[in-house]
């Protein structure tokens, strides 16, 4: 990472501000939900004095809720501690150009206290130390993410007055893989691939899914980091594309009854000399570290479900026959199963599909490298592959909620020895907020079966 060439240099940074072309400058970091906080610099206050020194942020950005509400129960941010700031510390291998936004340039933050120490409950700094852990085998990981969303033809304030109810996606019926479905949308889609290529990011296709107005657009896989800063920076975009172009979209997990979004992660593992280390003569081309690395991906399954599926509504799309996976199994090239073994050679890797689009990608990716992690230091054996529907199947079943999943990680001596406590209390408390406030909540479905007929 410290040798890779940045989409855009400093010194052609520089060389853009002095002509006036780029005044604008984001310096952002990933939030605990993926998102990305922080702020927007005069770019010659940027070169001038942030560039060297890094900024301040209010460190309850990582000790709030998804409203960026105060909430109690996090060591690190509190009234108590008087909630102080910590350094953004600018990554200038993230820098980039942001084609959506007129004169605007990018790039993302470490986050580290005022002594210097790294932020450890920072989702960066996660998966930062699991690639540490990686490294030391002489490994390095490559992962691709896929994203589904759902486009409506209502805007953003729209739909918020509307209480999100009755919007008209851009589809009324399935278009997955209908070249006349994306083409319907294919000005937005045009507009969201060209201008992510222009940010440095390496577009492959997009293609139609299930759900009337459901689409997904697919990156080239790359290190695990740059693919998560990437993924971030597309999800930004594509929302800030879509207000700009009158509509909006949703990567939540599952936004109605139909078919839900989901963020299949695709993973694997290259030595120093860019030998794919999964490859081998093994049973369907696997070599003995993959086996290990894919049995410790099930058996941290359940206990690493918080960082696959972290919300509520995470959970609503692990249904019976809907693509998403139900059962702790895995397969050569099954999408039944949770774990999806593909390619070959140069090529071979496993595919996660339990995240949905709602999943925050540096703690997701964390999760993959950490279970690997303990398959090959225990040398876990691999169970035989489900070769039929794993939905049927007699395999223990992915947590069905966000509070067994909760449980699960927090009482996980995987995550413990992986992540260590401060880390597992405090996504465990971001569980706990997230349940608190959805316990307290009276839903629609409440009020349709309550109100007259009980």
């Amino acid at each position: 990472m410290a040798d890779r060439k940045p989409p855009l240099a400093v010194e052609e940074l520089r060389a853009l501000v002095a002509t006036g072309e780029i005044d604008t400058v984001v310096l952002a970091f990933p939030d605990m939900q993926g998102r990305l906080q922080g702020k927007r610099f005069a770019a010659p206050f940027f070169l001038d004095e942030v560039l060297e020194h890094g900024t301040e942020g209010c460190n309850y950005l990582l000790a709030v809720d998804v409203d960026l509400n105060t909430v109690d129960g996090y060591a690190m941010s509190s009234w108590d501690r008087g909630y102080g700031d910590f350094a953004m510390r600018p990554d200038l291998t993230t820098l980039r150009r942001v084609p959506w936004n007129e004169g605007t340039a990018m790039l993302v933050a470490d986050l580290a206290w005022n002594d210097g120490s790294p932020v450890v409950a920072a989702p960066r700094q996660i998966l930062r130390h699991q690639l540490e852990r990686l490294a030391a085998h002489g490994w390095t990981a490559h992962v691709g993410t896929e994203l589904e969303f759902i486009v409506f033809k209502d805007t953003y304030e729209q739909a918020w007055d509307a209480n999100y109810r009755d919007l008209t996606p851009v589809n009324q019926y399935n278009v997955d893989y209908s070249v006349l479905g994306t083409g319907r949308v294919e000005p937005l889609l045009r507009r969201i691939r060209n201008e992510m290529a222009a940010a440095g990011l390496t577009v492959e296709s997009a293609k139609g899914e299930c759900n009337p107005g459901q689409h997904e657009i697919a990156f080239k896989y790359d290190e695990a980091l740059v693919t998560c800063d990437q993924h971030a920076v597309y999800k930004t975009g594509a929302k800030e594309i879509a207000a700009q172009e009158g509509v909006s979209l949703t990567f939540m997990a599952k936004y109605n009854e139909r078919e839900g979004n989901s963020c299949h992660i695709h993973l694997s593992l290259q030595d120093g000399t860019g030998r794919n280390v999964m490859a081998g003569d093994g049973p369907g081309g696997m070599s003995p570290v993959m086996r290990h690395f894919l049995a410790g991906q099930l058996a941290a399954l359940r206990d690493f479900s918080l960082l696959y599926a972290p919300n509520i509504n995470s959970y609503k799309r692990f249904q019976p026959g809907s693509f998403a996976p139900t059962a702790v199994a895995w397969g050569y090239d099954n999408r039944t199963c949770s774990l999806r073994v593909v390619g070959h050679g140069r090529s071979m890797r496993f595919e996660n599909r339990l995240p949905g689009g709602d999943v925050n990608p540096h703690l997701a990716v964390a999760g993959l490298i950490a279970a690997g992690l303990h398959g090959i230091e225990q040398q876990l054996e691999l169970p035989d592959a489900c070769e039929g529907n794993a939905y049927t199947g007699d395999y223990a079943h992915v947590p069905t909620t966000l509070r067994e999943a909760a449980e699960l990680w927090e009482t996980s001596p995987i995550a413990k020895a992986a992540f260590g406590d401060e880390v597992v209390a405090h996504y465990r408390n971001m569980a706990r907020v997230e349940l608190d406030a959805f316990d307290a909540a009276v839903t629609d479905w409440e009020l349709r079966r309550s109100f007259e007929r009980m």
